[in-house]
């Protein structure tokens, strides 16, 4: 989360914004068809598997998140549901557009997640009301987004007014949350599980003493919070008293470990093809690591069948392996990757699901030599640069490794996947 800052009376004044896209998902997909705009929409996950996403007539319909496919697929076509299966090629390119906009208000930005950045607004004072509204006619100009925007003098309470802003349609998607009334009559209406960092557990603890809504919380002894939560939960209290405890994390922390894992479209019974898919995710997980500056020397891989088949045989099983030293190179985890399998794979069985996970990342510039190995040659960076350009530019998969397939046949199935407007040259939107 970044630096904590000294919480209490003395702690500098901050204000801060929290931007969040509306309904995000189902918001990617109306740019580009403005015809699903005004209908329920739901997004699936996986393998169509089940709700991950809802526009906000879809809620209105009582559509349930995690609401499995299969079972309401009539339902909702009674309902004139609009199904889309996931797009996250559109919705990761959608979102830098986003985050990229924002920049041009705030260079103080914390990207919290693919819909969500934190923004400071300090300076505004007189004027952060207008220049809300002005981020959010530009957002929603430049790229189609609607959002939300709540502003307090701590990142928890700027949570609680985001939430404002969207159940309170008089807001006109922006409220500030300033005063400390304001504060507490907010407060005193919602759930614990409604404050950023309350778990559903940990709200039947705080329950078990007494507090049951974050007014409570907010006015709980910040020393007994301590000796009883810890220290995260009293940050919590003092946030909710407007006492800034957070910073804006505008550098990410590095990542410890990136897994690149899929549900296969349908049983995968032959080696060859479970080669192909963990290649494929081998690659992918590789460069994911290589745009963040990362290498690792430690990496599983994981195969597993259908535990809802209970027909057929059960098998479940994983294997480590390390590297002499940490390695960016695609070839390399590739071929790692590929020995783990074959230590795992049992014939006759119907698998489901392989992965791979890439463990113990570090910063590539501090992987040094030993006695007996080197990092990754100046030719071998110099090749994963050319590919990742290549990628980047013609599109995923132009160029891959021979043991990869384009589509393997394991593939996802997603039946009502638009089109990736954004990002392919020969998926443009056409008019007429």
């Amino acid at each position: 989360m970044g630096r904590h800052l000294p919480c209490g009376a003395d702690a500098l004044t901050e204000y801060f914004a929290l931007v969040d896209c509306n309904n995000f998902y189902a918001s990617c997909e109306r740019v580009f068809q403005p015809k699903l705009r005004g209908q329920p929409v739901v997004i699936l996950s996986n393998n169509d598997g089940c709700v991950i996403a809802r526009s906000n007539e879809a809620k209105a319909l009582g559509i349930e998140m995690g609401a499995p496919w299969h079972q309401h697929k009539k339902q909702f076509e009674e309902l004139g549901v609009i199904v889309r299966s996931s797009n996250y090629t559109l919705y990761g390119d959608m979102s830098a557009r986003v985050m990229k906009t924002l920049r041009q208000f705030s260079p103080n930005l914390e990207v919290y997640s693919i819909d969500e950045a934190f923004l400071s607004f300090d300076g505004f004072d007189s004027r952060m009301e207008s220049q809300a509204r002005d981020l959010r006619a530009t957002v929603y100009q430049w790229t189609g987004i609607p959002v939300s925007v709540g502003i307090a003098p701590t990142k928890t309470l700027a949570k609680i007014a985001n939430r404002a802003a969207k159940k309170n349609p008089a807001s006109g998607g922006v409220y500030i949350l300033m005063d400390s009334t304001e504060q507490e009559d907010l407060l005193g209406q919602l759930k614990l599980e409604d404050v950023w960092g309350i778990a559903r557990r940990l709200s039947r603890r705080l329950n078990e003493v007494g507090i049951t809504t974050p007014l409570e919380l907010r006015q709980a002894d910040a020393h007994f919070i301590r000796e009883r939560f810890g220290v995260v939960i009293e940050r919590i209290v003092l946030e909710l008293r407007g006492q800034s405890c957070l910073e804006l994390d505008e550098v990410p922390s590095n990542r410890k470990s990136l897994v690149s894992s899929r549900s296969f479209g349908r049983s995968v019974t032959t080696l060859q093809e479970l080669r192909e898919a963990v290649s494929t995710y081998a690659s992918r997980a590789t460069e994911k690591m290589r745009r963040q500056n990362l290498a690792t020397a430690s990496l599983i891989v994981f195969v597993e069948t259908n535990p809802f088949r209970k027909q057929d045989k059960q098998y479940k099983a994983s294997q480590n392996i390390r590297l002499p030293l940490a390695s960016s190179d695609t070839g390399r985890i590739t071929a790692a990757s590929l020995t783990s399998l074959e230590a795992v794979w049992k014939p006759n069985h119907n698998y489901k699901k392989a992965g791979v996970m890439l463990l113990d990342l570090v910063p590539s510039t501090k992987v040094a030599s030993t006695l007996f190995d080197a990092p990754d040659s100046i030719s071998s960076q110099s090749r994963m640069k050319a590919i990742d350009a290549i990628n980047r530019h013609f599109g995923r998969d132009t160029v891959i490794l021979g043991s990869s397939r384009i589509k393997p046949k394991g593939t996802l199935r997603r039946e009502m996947l638009s089109p990736c407007y954004s990002t392919d040259w020969n998926k443009l939107a056409r008019v007429g």
